[in-house]
């Protein structure tokens, strides 16, 4: 099932969004411009190695957990890419509008930070990076089941489109990711395992934290 749009109105232009995904896309676009070498250091430098931060070594220098924030703007390939940014495009705009665009910006952030951490605690001498704003994005999609569980989701299954309450389509979701996460794709066409701790983690975290970031609203529902 591939999701075209939801049916959730949205009030304010999602600017944070936007901004995010133009600068994943950029980012992205960049590496591919570079040469192989410079996109693979790249990656290792700012895309989150869990040994770096398990046992020391030469090649892989603390950097103060950086990598913890800077992993969830790197992407492996054009079909990693276009999955996060297309979830994000459908359904952050609506989590954004409830909670204003600063409280959004930092709620994606904490929730792509504890997805890396739960990834890198079950995985933690895994010497590869691990990239990809999926579990940020699992966050923002806690939220929006928990914030619009009966608006609709129009998705494409062919040959026709269907209707589907958000909270049908968003819990199938988090269950698919146990078996297909993309967060650990680190080359493109090459697959080296699932992150699915870090989609399970942005998930839960945004169950949690999404209450914290909503506008002051009588009328909100949390």
């Amino acid at each position: 099932m591939i999701p075209i749009r939801d049916t959730a109105p949205c009030y304010a232009k999602p600017y944070v969004t936007w901004g995010i995904i133009a600068v994943c896309t950029s980012i992205f676009i960049a590496m591919k411009i570079m040469p192989d070498q410079a996109a693979i250091a790249l990656l290792h430098r700012y895309g989150m190695v869990p040994i770096r931060y398990s046992v020391f070594q030469e090649n892989l220098p603390f950097d103060g957990y950086l990598s913890f924030v800077t992993n969830l703007f790197l992407h492996a390939s054009w079909t990693h890419l276009l999955m996060n940014m297309w979830f994000m495009w459908i359904f952050g705009d609506n989590v954004e509008d409830r909670m204003g665009r600063l409280p959004f910006l930092i709620f994606y952030l904490l929730c792509g930070v504890f997805a890396t951490l739960l990834q890198w605690y079950f995985d933690p001498l895994l010497d590869i990076p691990v990239i990809g704003a999926s579990g940020a994005i699992a966050g923002v999609l806690a939220a929006y089941f928990f914030l619009y569980p009966l608006e609709r989701v129009i998705v494409f299954f062919p040959p026709m489109l269907f209707h589907v309450p958000a909270i049908a389509f968003l819990g199938l979701w988090i269950i698919l990711q146990v078996d297909n996460a993309t967060t650990s794709i680190i080359f493109e066409g090459v697959t080296i395992g699932v992150a699915w701790w870090a989609h399970l983690g942005g998930f839960v975290a945004g169950s949690i934290l999404y209450r914290v970031f909503l506008k002051s609203n009588k009328n909100d529902v949390i």
